[in-house]
């Protein structure tokens, strides 16, 4: 009697579990091994003192992705979770006093314009035009296969469109062709941070990424984003599919140039056909250490210092998300990344994102208080994070909110959680706590990422966002997509 096939998910993150869902559903026999104490990676969740925070993502775009894995699953996401959209996404704040909300109808999104920056809506118009095209083309081709694959009749129709004239510069020189306010300027320059990049070294191909937070929404989950993870364990276990808990792999096995077997550390081994590496890419090669496999070479992403606090009061005047610019943006990268003779250093006057989940969703807080999710771009190389540091970069960032309107006083803190980098690298494998594993600078860091399909290695393939096609929610549930399809095209166990 022929066995099912059996594939062995390493880490269980978003992607893995998309991945093992998807493997599940076609008969597979799945081990998911995660090293942490629940499922999740980067999509995580922390609660205390009846304070519950998402401690990754904090919004998802491309429900419909979302939505597909589901239905493969023979469900409804709808039976799972509620999804609420954003309108508007978030408020802007700028140095200047310039107070800008984003998001929502358009006639709405143009008074907002013609109050903030008279003249600029054309451009605005044109450029997202032009980001639309460049998602629709990445979405035909980038977000469909893996690199090196042969290019399907689709991907070749897709290619003789593309939009030559804007669409292969850099991102910020694109964007101060369409735009002339240097406040609008800065505010599109915030996206390419979304994938852990600064907006002067990316290609203008990013451009897809504000085309798509506008054109597919924001969404928020009704009690926090990690309820899609438990929806998604659930459906795995139903499925049959074994998750290990703190369970670390140590080597996958590999006979014949084929994957074979995936080793613990705590001496099990699980038997394999596949083996699928959801984790930061450079860490690979020392799981598979007899298959020669090169580690990625890229500049690292950003990682983030992270506050996690729970206030005693409400913030009336809060928004679901609002973000607090910094003065010199061009500054606040050269020290990101070590650039223009500076230093890699957490920034002097960091841009702060805040995420006041509880402002929409009030069963994440007690009911006289509030939860945030405070964020700042931070290096991932160059700076020791000793609890000096950690408390320079705290003041710096309730400085910027301070600055911004925002006053938090030590009275006010009921519950606080610092994530440093050094925390990120420690909880989730990540070199510097690089939480995109390389960045997306220039054409080979964006669209050469390490490949889904290891082609030295028969049944070995990447997963998430430190690979193909890259990071973001539901680009990470677009690699698990490719990397099923793989795994259906070339294994024959």
């Amino acid at each position: 009697m022929k066995t099912s096939p059996r594939a062995v998910i390493i880490g269980a993150g978003l992607g893995g579990l998309a991945t093992a869902l998807r493997l599940a559903v076609r008969g597979w026999q799945v081990d998911i091994v995660e090293r942490g104490g629940q499922p999740g990676g980067k999509m995580n969740r922390w609660q205390s003192e009846g304070f519950t925070f998402d401690t990754g993502p904090s919004l998802i775009t491309m429900p419909e992705v979302f939505g597909e894995l589901f239905q493969l699953a023979g469900t409804d996401i709808t039976d799972h979770v509620e999804l609420r959209r954003l309108d508007p996404v978030a408020r802007y704040v700028y140095p200047s006093g310039l107070d800008f909300e984003y998001g929502g109808p358009l006639p709405a999104l143009q008074r907002e314009f013609d109050r903030c920056f008279p003249g600029e809506w054309s451009g605005f118009l044109d450029m997202m035009a032009l980001g639309g095209r460049l998602f629709e083309l990445s979405r035909q081709t980038f977000f469909a296969q893996a690199p090196g694959e042969p290019p399907s009749p689709r991907m070749l129709g897709a290619l003789r469109s593309v939009p030559v004239k804007y669409g292969w510069g850099g991102y910020h020189a694109t964007v101060r062709r369409f735009l002339r306010h240097p406040a609008l300027i800065q505010f599109f320059d915030r996206f390419p941070t979304y994938v852990g990049s600064s907006p002067y070294l990316v290609p203008a191909t990013l451009l897809a990424i504000p085309y798509l937070e506008y054109g597919h929404g924001a969404w928020h989950v009704s009690g926090g984003l990690y309820n899609l993870v438990a929806a998604l364990a659930a459906l795995l276990k139903a499925r049959g599919a074994r998750l290990h808990l703190f369970a670390e792999a140590q080597q996958i096995h590999i006979s014949s140039r084929k994957v074979t077997a995936v080793e613990l550390t705590d001496g099990r081994r699980l038997d394999a056909d596949v083996a699928v590496f959801n984790g930061d890419a450079s860490h690979l090669p020392l799981l598979a250490k007899d298959a020669g496999l090169p580690a990625p070479t890229g500049q690292r992403s950003l990682s983030g210092f992270v506050l996690l606090l729970g206030l005693r009061r409400k913030l009336a005047e809060q928004h679901h998300h609002t973000v607090y610019f910094s003065s010199n943006y061009r500054r606040e990268f050269d020290e990101l990344f070590g650039a223009n003779g500076c230093q890699p250093q957490f920034p002097t006057d960091p841009t702060v994102y805040v995420n006041a989940p509880s402002r929409s969703d009030h069963a994440l807080a007690p009911s006289a208080g509030e939860t945030l999710f405070v964020m700042a771009n931070a290096p991932s190389l160059g700076v020791r994070w000793d609890d000096e540091m950690t408390d320079v970069a705290r003041r710096r960032v309730l400085a910027r909110l301070a600055t911004g309107g925002l006053e938090l006083a030590p009275e006010d803190i009921v519950v606080e959680r610092a994530w440093t980098p050094a925390e990120f690298e420690k909880a989730y494998s990540m070199p510097g706590g690089a939480i995109y594993g390389q960045a997306s600078h220039g054409w080979r860091g964006a669209f050469l990422r390490p490949a889904n399909r290891e082609r030295r290695v028969g049944g070995l393939y990447r997963v998430g966002g430190s690979s193909h096609p890259g990071g973001g929610t539901p680009t990470v549930l677009l690699s698990a997509r490719i990397v099923d399809r793989l795994i259906s095209r070339y294994e024959r166990p």
